[in-house]
């Protein structure tokens, strides 16, 4: 069973930047593809990224292209989210996912395996 830890959240200023890690545990992770979502304070959890298994396709909100870049290193079981120029907006818990079934194309909708517990960025105007 995979178990995904996230990391790299804080509290940062407007156009500063903030690099995320998931790491998987339990099993390799080299065949699911994976992603981020967040969810801010009263509001709906909504997708962020994703990245095939094999890092070569990626996909992203509209909200978020251009700023942020994903990316993974399956030797070492993580999945990684560049966040530059940090907006207000970007405000939220993220939570790392995975699952081995799901077609990138689908991953925004959400319903996928695995889940990690989040980590909250907080950005500061």
């Amino acid at each position: 069973q995979v178990q995904l830890v996230e990391s790299g959240g804080g509290y940062v200023q407007v156009g500063d930047s903030l690099r995320l890690s998931c790491a998987a545990s339990g099993r390799t992770v080299s065949r699911y593809a994976m992603g981020w979502f967040r969810q801010a304070p009263g509001k709906e959890r909504e997708f962020v990224a994703a990245i095939s298994w094999g890092g070569g396709t990626t996909y992203y909100a509209d909200s978020v292209k251009g700023r942020f870049t994903i990316s993974r290193d399956n030797a070492k079981n993580t999945v990684y989210m560049q966040m530059n120029s940090l907006k207000p907006e970007d405000t939220a818990v993220y939570y790392c996912a995975a699952d081995r079934l799901v077609g990138i194309r689908d991953f925004y909708r959400g319903y996928l395996e695995v889940w990690g517990q989040g980590t909250p960025v907080t950005v500061s105007s």
